[in-house]
């Protein structure tokens, strides 16, 4: 019985080593036939992954979280733009402006607004006729006809005023292309051309409104550098640094102007080596001769103090368009202008010479910047 039973277990399981995908049909058996086996369908093999793309090595290189953009110079830029410095510039000088109407009244703020007015006038009138749009909102006609009207007497007619403005933004700048084509600050060309056709009105001063000149009893007052070119007097140092004195409106407080061009400095809308260089020139050069002959000339505090030296140093030689742009041509400029300036004061026909300075050295900025370029990187030169 187990011998049976062993047999079955063994037909039931079939031989070893048998394909398991074949298996028997279930169909009946004929006789004399033998059965063939079904294969069952074969199950497709899976096919190969494809091999991994290579790695771009430019993966590996940094990659910053902000885009890089190509483009053409210039690649630094800044918030500043020409009208944004220039009305700083003008508000730069409103300290200045009140104290000359705190001295010389209210005509003065009718001859500043005249040539204020007549300088955007004549710019507007220009730009028609260049057939180019207006540039009075960028505020260089603003600006120049502002600084004409500090540069000149009290008592100076205000048609010369005007006269000078319409001078200043023709000539002096727009004939040049305009705003940065111009060689010569527009200003001071203005008031040299007032100088030549109204020299007695622009060598006229007054004495301010104050308690210390109201018992004087004078139509016309001596400028503190023509009563020390003339007749070896000294100025208050008190007056002059507050603009208790003689001179044209806008130059009489040093205080004042100081303050404006501090500004300027600390706005970096002017490069302070010019002013450092023209004051430090004037300061040596004019010690200098003090030392040696006290009698015959001022100290270099007084020339620091009076006249047009505060406004021209820190306003007008440090015009952008009419001064070096190198460094070295900065140091140049100043301390040209300064030596100039110290020959006219005293050895000059003139008590003042802030305006010949400045001009002259304007003419020498090509020059000054053409010899002190610097170097190209890789230049050879000849």
């Amino acid at each position: 019985m187990e011998e049976k039973t062993n047999e079955q277990e063994d037909q039931k399981s079939g031989p070893e080593g048998a394909d398991p995908s074949l298996e028997k049909s279930t169909a009946p058996e004929k006789d004399g036939e033998k059965q063939e086996p079904v294969k069952k369908p074969e199950t497709p093999a899976a096919k190969p992954k494809p091999a991994p793309a290579p790695k771009d090595p430019r993966d590996k290189l940094f990659k910053p979280e902000q885009t890089l953009i190509i483009s053409s110079s210039p690649h630094f830029h800044t918030h500043d733009s020409v009208p944004k410095i220039m009305w700083s510039v003008v508000a730069a000088l409103v300290p200045a402006t009140v104290m000359a109407i705190y001295y010389f009244g209210m005509d003065t703020l009718i001859m500043i607004g005249s040539c204020v007015a007549a300088a955007l006038v004549t710019e507007i009138i220009m730009n028609k006729m260049k057939g180019e749009g207006l540039t009075i909102n960028d505020g260089s006609a603003a600006i120049t006809g502002l600084l004409l009207a500090l540069t000149l007497p009290p008592s100076l007619p205000i048609s010369a005023g005007v006269i000078g403005s319409v001078f200043s933004i023709s000539i002096g700048k727009q004939i040049f292309g305009g705003l940065g084509y111009n060689i010569f600050n527009p200003a001071l060309l203005g008031r040299a051309f007032l100088q030549a056709n109204f020299p007695v009105a622009m060598t006229t001063w007054t004495y301010p409104n104050t308690e210390k000149y109201a018992q004087i009893d004078a139509v016309t007052a001596a400028t503190p550098l023509a009563q020390f070119k003339f007749d070896k007097i000294v100025a208050n140092y008190g007056d002059l640094i507050s603009g208790n004195v003689g001179g044209s409106l806008g130059e009489t407080s040093a205080l004042a102007v100081l303050i404006g061009g501090i500004f300027l400095l600390i706005m970096k809308y002017a490069d302070w080596r010019i002013p450092v260089s023209y004051l430090g020139t004037v300061f040596i050069l004019g010690g200098l001769f003090w030392f040696f002959s006290p009698g015959n000339y001022p100290d270099p505090v007084f020339h620091l103090l009076s006249g047009g030296l505060m406004l021209g140093a820190l306003f007008m030689a440090t015009d952008m368009v009419t001064s070096p742009i190198t460094t070295a041509g900065s140091w140049i400029f100043g301390a040209g202008a300064g030596i100039v300036l110290v020959i006219i004061r005293l050895f000059g026909g003139v008590p003042e010479g802030v305006m010949y300075s400045i001009l002259l050295m304007n003419a020498f900025t090509p020059l000054i910047n053409r010899y002190t370029r610097p170097k190209y990187f890789g230049e050879v030169r000849a």
